[in-house]
């Protein structure tokens, strides 16, 4: 079964490289965030509208105050693709400097923070799961400069009764480092939107309060 996940993984990445090298998404992508507007997403509740601002260079950033966003959509399996960029907060310290996430399903954060020159990453640092597992290299860039996650999701499985039979799965590339191989995610992080695995979820990003950006942003479902 591992193998399978493994080619899929594999074909994904090497067809999404070399769209990137384009400039553009790959085939079958669906576009989250093209720089214009927030149609695709909603307010935490479901419902409301996205109240982040759009900069003039075609970003989309964090409002503080507005609350967490989420894409209108749920997606099973797929490949994301996202970019972001810190603050520069030389004051602040740990979690206050440069915290955002990268929620998947809703449920599963990929710490977004400025980790830039730490020596050694915590699995609360830029690019953890938060709170499981640490990225196996610190592959950040300084504040201010736009980094990518390139994130392979593997959904949850459920028997005919909704018993979990296997847990969701995760690759990471960070700034094009791999940082998660294959990982196995036993259960929910803190702060997203429910504490149960589901087959669908939305893609959840995190306002803690931060400035953060956020650009080209696109999803390619994945086949079971």
């Amino acid at each position: 079964m591992w193998w399978r996940i493994s080619v899929v993984l594999l074909l994904s990445v090497a067809v999404a490289g070399s769209c990137l090298a384009q400039g553009r998404p790959p085939r079958g992508a669906v576009v989250l965030f093209d720089g214009k507007d927030l149609s695709k997403w909603v307010s935490r509740d479901g419902r409301s509208a996205a109240r982040w601002e759009i900069t003039p260079d075609g970003a989309m950033q964090v409002k503080a105050g507005t609350g967490d966003i989420m894409t209108r959509d749920e997606f099973g399996s797929f490949h994301l693709h996202i970019e972001f960029a810190t603050p520069h907060m030389p004051e602040a310290r740990g979690q206050g400097r440069g915290n955002s996430g990268v929620y998947l399903h809703g449920l599963y954060e990929i710490q977004v923070l400025d980790s830039y020159g730490l020596a050694s990453v915590g699995s609360g640092d830029c690019a953890a799961i938060y709170g499981i597992k640490t990225p196996d290299k610190n592959a950040a860039k300084p504040p201010g400069e736009w980094q990518t996650y390139d994130i392979i999701f593997i959904a949850p499985k459920f028997d005919n009764t909704g018993k979990v039979i296997a847990n969701p799965r995760v690759t990471v590339r960070w700034n094009g480092v791999l940082v998660h191989d294959n990982v196995e995610i036993p259960r929910v992080t803190a702060g997203g939107i429910g504490d149960r695995m589901r087959p669908t979820g939305p893609i959840l990003l995190q306002d803690h309060g931060n400035p953060v950006k956020y650009r080209n942003i696109w999803i390619r479902p994945l086949k079971e």
